[in-house]
């Protein structure tokens, strides 16, 4: 059940629209938030690079970090009490905190305590991201020991959740968060099984999702495709307008990913509508 909700804050338009999902999840769990602003330690060491080439005769010296230090603790304690005050507003309890050192380690360490991580599919920096998928979004989406719910930049409420479902470990922990997502908010479930060719074991694999989720009170629509999973699950959401989508985390090393791919990176990438990843 999810009961603590953990936001990354950042001031950003994807924050701003994740905080708008982590609201409209804690409001129908009566779940308390937990607002967290984390300032980058690459931007206070930065300036004070410069302080030390300014100390060595390089150009000037000036207190360039101290003053980028004070800039943007001020800045974060502005972006929690601006989250504090739409808590209470809505009457949902909340926590906030404040922390230095590298963003995506931070809200990994603070997620321990938590029960899901609401993103927003980049950043503030996002500028300087490679790829679809913000940096730090990818860190947290790989090495959070707790769910992470990914957002886009546009909020838009839940009707038609889509469970990706292969029968694996992190994917049976992701139709766990379906389960209980979808009963506690009475929506209806599509599950799809994906199959690289015809007549591989999809319909055993629809059979378990079906008997699992039927403990939930939950009678899923199921689909059986066929195609590489990656590209058939975007197809599925685009298609049948799903907004919001549950799949398990990244099932291989880093280095077979490489060879491979990952079907989670890709969906993270290209999802139009968010994704609550598990492992």
């Amino acid at each position: 059940m999810i009961k603590n909700i953990l936001i990354a804050l950042d001031g950003s338009e994807h924050a701003r629209a994740a905080l708008h999902y982590a609201l409209w999840i804690a409001q129908r769990f009566q779940a308390a938030l937990w607002g967290l602003h984390v300032i980058d330690i690459i931007a206070i060491e930065g300036p004070f690079f410069q302080d030390i080439s300014g100390a060595l005769g390089f150009e000037p010296y000036f207190d360039m970090s101290g003053k980028v230090r004070e800039a943007l603790h001020e800045r974060g304690y502005l972006l929690l009490e601006e989250f504090s005050a739409g808590c209470r507003e809505r009457g949902i309890p909340c926590e906030t905190g404040l922390y230095t050192g590298i963003v995506a380690n931070e809200i990994c360490e603070r997620a321990r305590t938590a029960d899901l991580v609401v993103i927003g599919h980049r950043g503030v920096n996002e500028r300087f991201s490679t790829g679809l998928l913000g940096g730090t979004a990818e860190s947290v989406t790989r090495k959070s020991p707790r769910p992470v719910f990914v957002s886009p930049l546009q909020f838009q409420e839940v009707r038609q959740p889509l469970l990706a479902y292969d029968g694996s470990p992190r994917a049976s922990a992701a139709m766990h968060g379906a389960a209980e997502v979808c009963a506690t908010l009475n929506l209806p479930l599509t599950v799809v099984a994906v199959a690289t060719r015809e007549g591989e074991s999809e319909g055993k694999v629809l059979d378990e999702a079906r008997r699992y989720l039927s403990s939930y009170d939950v009678q899923p629509t199921c689909l059986s495709l066929v195609g590489h999973p990656y590209q058939r699950i975007i197809d599925c959401i685009k298609d049948r307008q799903h907004d919001l989508l549950f799949i398990g985390a990244y099932g291989h090393s880093r280095i077979i990913e490489m060879v491979l791919g990952s079907t989670t990176e890709y969906v993270l990438r290209n999802a139009p509508c968010p994704v609550f990843l598990a492992r």
